[in-house]
């Protein structure tokens, strides 16, 4: 089954996936819900749009570079009050996570080849900015990457593929993790968006995860 590569490198990164009030979260990786935004974002699809085609496609994650986990602190006015109301007099603190110098090989698998060849062309040539989680967040390089769309599985691809980023000195003998959706094992991620993106709607997944060497 094909699988399409992309490149997600950049100065931050931000993939939250708990944050529903003040405070903005980021995992240590990319969300699937987060990638397939940018890819709506590289088709100009709205917001309003249907995402079932995308949702098929098998995700995949490899670390090339662990990011740091930092925190900004930031304040926000004009919030929603616990009864419903904006109250433009209060002002909350709300930190924001996101990941510092952070190096990601995704890869999207499906059937659909005409799909994969529509996604990597979009890349090349967005409608709209892309960025890495959040809009303030852009890639430092661009986010396709050659080959591309490859003749061959998920986990085959993203092992054999070479890496797109030097670790950090201290992690030069380490091994990179391996993230891989599984229909039944591993662990649960609330992730997999369930509707359009307008309704912020999102459901289980399962996610494995191993650790593999990839030569420099």
């Amino acid at each position: 089954m094909p699988t399409l590569l992309l490149r997600l490198a950049g100065p931050m990164q931000a993939w939250g996936t708990t944050s529903r009030f003040d405070e903005r979260d980021s995992q240590l990786e990319p969300s699937k819900s987060g990638v397939l935004g940018l890819v709506c974002a590289a088709f100009g699809r709205d917001r309003t749009a249907t995402l079932d085609d995308l949702t098929l496609l098998r995700f995949g994650v490899r670390v090339d570079r662990e990011g740091l986990l930092m925190r900004d602190y930031q304040t926000a006015t004009g919030v929603v009050t616990g009864a419903g109301k904006v109250d433009l007099r209060r002002t909350v603190v709300s930190p924001r996570y996101y990941l510092a110098d952070a190096a990601f090989l995704v890869g999207l698998e499906g059937e659909n080849r005409t799909l994969l060849k529509a996604i990597d062309a979009a890349l090349r040539d967005p409608v709209w900015p892309l960025s890495l989680g959040r809009k303030a967040f852009p890639p430092s390089s661009p986010v396709w990457c050659e080959p591309g769309r490859v003749d061959r599985g998920l986990r085959d691809t993203l092992t054999a593929a070479p890496r797109i980023a030097p670790p950090r000195f201290e992690d030069r003998d380490a091994p990179v993790r391996l993230l891989l959706e599984h229909e039944t094992a591993g662990a649960m991620r609330f992730d997999q968006p369930i509707a359009p993106f307008s309704e912020r709607r999102f459901g289980p997944r399962f996610v494995t995860t191993e650790v593999i060497h990839v030569p420099l």
